[in-house]
Parts: structure tokens; sequence; C-alpha cells
């Protein structure tokens, strides 16, 4: 089979490789689309650990086709799957702070991804998806699980104010999230075509630069959710938080990036500074709301590629304007 794999610090590259055989408690999956996430460049850059050599994909859906001993899961089930594999018994665990785990072994990181024709994978990972649900969007069940996991953190409430800072994929997932909790919410993005599709998928209001969201909420915002993962957003975050709000960083900045935040200034305000990481007990909602079309998916999906060109696609920044592009490994 074909799979793009991660062979060292910016080596990519898509090659033959065997297809795998399901272990004990795993099923085999023909993987149906897989997306490009942020994290696959950080990747390829060194910005994020991993173990190459392996192929890379983590937010990825398909087919259970063969079941490995002890398994229960039916072939031909329709699957998204949960990357990440807790250990149960570390002292994360055992606090059940799973998403901190420190044997976690997760997919298209520490083992074989989606960015494949076929996939080996943790049977009690994989969550049933509705048979006639596009596969398209049981790609998008893996960041959507690690939204819901920072929008929890951030609890926004009816009437409050939310301001999302980027307009990716997580950004226009969190966006729709606060406005399903009834919170008015703006969205800041430089680009005027995410800014239309924020509003359309519910922003009241958009800006293109912090000095136009201040001028819009002069106050500030109850919770602002930093999903841009660049440094100038997390350190603009807190200014752009009203007295006695919260921020919750859910961008992946590279590892090692420093950015500068001013401690008076939170403690004088008394401003919450959160983080949020992956997606702890959230996968099956996710696809639960997913499967009952909670969300616009479609208008979040900017270009679908073969598997071939899945290398090349990760090697380079996204395209402008684009939110999430899709690889689908058997065309």
């Amino acid at each position: 089979m074909r799979a793009t794999r991660l062979f060292a610090v910016n080596d990519i590259r898509t090659a033959d490789v065997p297809v795998p055989k399901p272990g004990p408690g795993e099923v085999l999956i023909r993987v149906e689309a897989c997306g490009i996430c942020g994290t696959d460049r950080h990747l390829l850059h060194g910005e994020f650990p991993s173990k190459p050599p392996l192929t890379l994909g983590h937010e990825f859906a398909g087919i259970v086709v063969d079941c490995g001993e002890g398994v229960t899961l039916p072939e031909g089930a329709r699957v998204t799957c949960d990357p990440n594999t807790w250990c149960g018994h570390c002292p994360a665990c055992r606090r059940g702070r799973v998403n901190l785990c420190q044997n976690n072994v997760a997919t298209g990181l520490g083992r074989d991804g989606g960015f494949a024709e076929f996939c080996a994978f943790p049977a009690h990972k994989a969550h049933l998806l509705p048979p006639d649900l596009d596969p398209l969007h049981g790609a998008f069940c893996e960041p959507l699980a690690c939204t819901i996991h920072g929008i929890d953190i951030g609890a926004p409430m009816p009437g409050e104010r939310v301001m999302i800072l980027g307009g990716g994929v997580i950004g226009m997932l969190a966006l729709q999230l606060c406005a399903l909790a009834g919170a008015e919410v703006m969205l800041l993005t430089r680009q005027s075509a995410k800014q239309a599709l924020g509003r359309r998928l519910g922003a009241v209001v958009t800006a293109g630069t912090e000095d136009e969201a201040r001028k819009l909420w002069p106050k500030g915002a109850d919770l602002v959710v930093e999903c841009a993962g660049v440094s100038d957003t997390v350190e603009a975050a807190p200014r752009l938080t009203r007295d006695g709000g919260r921020v919750v960083i859910l961008g992946v900045l590279p590892a090692g990036q420093k950015v500068q935040i001013e401690p008076f200034d939170l403690l004088f305000r008394e401003v919450q500074f959160l983080s949020s990481f992956i997606n702890p007990f959230t996968q099956d909602r996710a696809a639960a709301m997913i499967a009952q079309g909670k969300l616009q998916i479609a208008p979040l999906i900017s270009r679908t590629l073969p598997l071939e060109e899945a290398a090349e696609a990760i090697a380079n920044p996204a395209r402008p304007g684009e939110i999430r592009a899709i690889v689908l490994p058997r065309g």
C-alpha cells in the first residue's frame, strides 16, 4: 500500500509499505479521509515531539475491514479514530487527567497514522459513525474533540461575549460551539474570506486587527479563545479580555517558542490565563455532534487531494483562505 511517512525532520515522502495486520485488540481500517493539521507541519519541522520513521495523520475516519483477536466491532462499520491511547495507570491517568498521560502513544505521532490506504488501530479508540455519514465529515471528529475540550475549559455562558482569535479549522469550530452555547461571538482574522465565513457560521461581528476588535468591544470579551497558534495572538489575548475575564490557549505554537505576557496585568485585572491540550473524553461527543448535524462542516472543507500530494501539501504552508485540506488515500 501507499503511505505518506515522516522519515526524519524535514524529510517526508510517500512510499510503498506493507499492509499492516491487526494485532489482538486492534482493527484494520481502510482510511477514507484524513485531515492535514498544523501539527503535521510542526512534526515535519521538528517543532513537536514524534518518533520517526512513521506514517503521519491523526485526523481520520474509515471503514473496519479486519479485526484482531478479541475485537467485537463489526467489519464494515464506519468509525472515527481517537488517536490518543492512554495507559490508565500513570499518576495523570489515575487523577482522571488522561490527556496528560505520561505513556500516551498517539497515532500519527508515536505510531503509524492515517495518511495511508490502511491503518491498524486500537479497537477501543474507534468510535462508531452512521453508515451514511459523509466520510469527509468523519475526519473532523478529532479536531472537534480537541476544540470541545478547550471550550469546556472556557465555559462560555449565554449572553457572554466571546472573541475567537484565528480563522482556521479550530477557530471556526470554536466559533460554532460558542454560538451554540448562546454567546455573542466575534471572529478576529485578517483574511476577508474567513471573516465572511465566520459571519456565515454565527459570528455577530468580525475584525481584521486588534485595534478594530477593541473599537467594536471597548471593554473586551468575557472569554478570548486563541486558536491561531501564533505568538502575536497569544500576546494580544489578555489585552482583548475584559476585567475578570478568561483566556484559553487552544492553538499550538512550536515547542520552545516564547511570548511576552505581563503578569501584573493578569493579576491586577484578575484575568484567568488557561490552556487546553487535546481531547480527554470528548471524541464521543464530537462524533455525536457531527453525526447529528449540529455543526456546519461542509464549508470548512477547502479542498481534497490524493495521497500522492499529501507530502507536498504538508511541506508547504496552508493556502490563503484555506480552512482544512483533506487527503483521500484511495482517491
